[in-house]
């Protein structure tokens, strides 16, 4: 084996790939059996961080960043002048193992771009996952990307040896992807998101009958969109996500703020910045649909196509109804008290349970990890909370803000939080 050479292409592939972002949280549960290699539970791969706290990586790369496409903001087009590579089918299996007994990683995000033809691309990323199953008795995570306009028969063989498929959406509107990717269209990547959702709805109807089923895609499947590149406001995205989640059951939908690297008249200038903190805002937004029961067009509207940068879209969503505060913390309903400003998931069922037992007051709200100075101006107990005066007062958004810490001070932080 040459290693020099295999240095060479693991550099230039996995740094091709570090723009898709959408390869966190598997969700899978597969279990190591029969002395196989690795297993692969409900935990978070490529540095990213579980509910316990365990930070877990994964080896992310292309095999190859060869494109018969010429997309105006991807780093892999043809026209663009960079070193080009491919890994062999062998390759990407013997490295996978051998990180993997090395303990430098827990799965494999394998991505491609594009060459011949989508079926000869989609084949061979299959044929890696399928060696590493069949061959090796790997039950690490995979992650497969998903190739548009890929057969059903190739993408039925890939959902059986990957723990999640994925295929990006890339520009969230017909015209963006047309003006920046004129060789490609929604319908073709739309397609094997139908079957995969099609095949995991008769898997779990399968096995309701069949003890014995092989898995399809347990840990689903995920796509991404890029912000920023072209003029789509936050509401589109929002409900261009919002109409996948019901229609694909997709797992995630991940959204990654356009890096300036490609000079191009149809795209941003160049020395313009990443929008980090309009990304991190459509990530708190999502996270508001898919967990706290709020609408894409509650979020936002025509009247207010923006995210606000300046506030978190909760928060937002309460200073623009205000005549729906305060909440009483001690009565009101559980979907009341998700939409409550510094109230999360985990607190507000806490709230419910301690509530049963005595009456709750800003104090107990505070020991639960309720981030009060937001919470405190909109709720209400059975003593007074002289914070409630301020929700009419002219000038209430200022005082709030006051009273928050700056979250984002580094505009180049390479992690926002959620919430």
């Amino acid at each position: 084996m040459n290693f020099p050479r295999l240095q060479e292409k693991l550099e230039i592939l996995a740094d091709a790939a570090k723009y898709d972002v959408s390869c966190s949280s598997s969700g899978g549960n597969r279990k190591n059996k029969n002395g196989g290699l690795g297993d692969s539970h409900a935990s978070g791969i490529c540095h990213s961080y579980t509910e316990d706290g365990r930070c877990v990586s994964l080896l992310k790369i292309l095999l190859t960043n060869h494109c018969i496409f010429d997309c105006a903001y991807c780093v892999s087009r043809k026209s663009n002048d960079i070193k080009r590579a491919a890994f062999t089918v062998e390759e990407v299996v013997d490295l996978t193992i051998n990180f993997y007994r090395r303990n430098y990683i827990e799965g494999l995000f394998l991505s491609s771009g594009i060459f011949k033809d989508a079926d000869t691309t989609m084949e061979r990323l299959v044929r890696v996952a399928k060696k590493l199953r069949t061959e090796h008795k790997f039950n690490g995570y995979i992650h497969l990307k998903s190739i548009p306009g890929a057969s059903d028969e190739i993408m039925k063989e890939a959902g059986l040896y990957a723990d999640r498929l994925s295929i990006n959406l890339e520009i969230p509107t017909t015209a963006g992807l047309k003006l920046l990717a004129p060789e490609k269209s929604h319908d073709e990547m739309i397609k094997p998101m139908g079957f995969i959702k099609n095949e995991l709805i008769l898997y779990k109807e399968e096995k309701k009958i069949f003890k014995n089923v092989p898995k399809f895609a347990p840990a689903g499947q995920s796509t991404q969109v890029i912000v920023g590149a072209t003029n789509e406001t936050d509401l589109k995205i929002i409900k261009v996500a919002d109409h996948f989640y019901k229609n694909f059951n997709l797992k995630r939908v991940y959204y990654s703020g356009y890096v300036p690297m490609l000079e191009d008249k149809r795209l941003p200038s160049i020395d313009s910045q990443v929008p980090m903190l309009r990304e991190n805002r459509l990530y708190q937004a999502d996270w508001l649909m898919r967990f706290y029961g709020f609408k894409a067009d509650e979020i936002l509207d025509q009247s207010n196509p923006f995210l606000d940068l300046e506030v978190d879209p909760k928060l937002a969503w309460a200073l623009r109804h205000r005549e729906q505060f305060p909440v009483n913390i001690n009565t009101a309903t559980k979907e009341m008290i998700f939409r409550i400003p510094g109230i999360g998931g985990k607190s507000v069922n806490k709230i419910l349970h301690a509530r049963k037992f005595q009456k709750l007051n800003l104090e107990h709200l505070k020991k639960m990890g309720v981030a009060t100075n937001r919470a405190k101006y909109f709720v209400e107990f059975e003593s007074q909370n002289v914070f409630t005066k301020y929700i009419d007062d002219f000038n209430f958004r200022k005082i709030i803000l006051q009273g928050m810490k700056l979250k984002f001070q580094n505009p180049h932080s390479q992690q926002l939080t959620l919430f």
